[in-house]
């Protein structure tokens, strides 16, 4: 019973660590930009593509934060101190595809953005 139990809770720690970039699933965004006219579209696009870099680059410390707290504590620090940016990824990610999509329908393809 108590090893079911403490496999239990490493589980449930390990689950609660943060995901790296490239693996948080988009948000949803449907139709929200259709009605967005094409140059503003494509100025929308570049002000979330500017977000990626800052949000890989402090995504990518959470998971090493919990990554140490768990081995050293067993506590994922990052994911329950806030530094978890996996919400936030997750939006921007469902925005630059929504946009994209708008984008192609303007006649133009945006760049592609790396989640590394």
């Amino acid at each position: 019973m108590k090893k079911i139990c403490a496999i239990l809770c490493a589980l449930s720690i390990v689950s609660a660590c943060a995901q790296q970039p490239a693996s948080i699933t988009p948000v949803s965004m449907g139709n929200t930009y259709s009605n967005v006219s094409c140059p503003k579209a494509a100025e929308l696009y570049k002000q979330e593509a500017a977000k990626v870099p800052s949000l890989v680059a402090a995504q990518k410390q959470a998971v090493t934060g919990d990554a140490i707290g768990v081995f050293l504590i067993g506590v994922p620090m990052s994911s329950l101190s806030g530094g978890d940016l996996e919400g936030e990824i997750a939006a921007t990610k469902g925005k630059l595809i929504a946009l994209a999509g708008r984008l192609e329908t303007c006649g133009s393809s945006p760049a592609q953005v790396a989640w590394g």
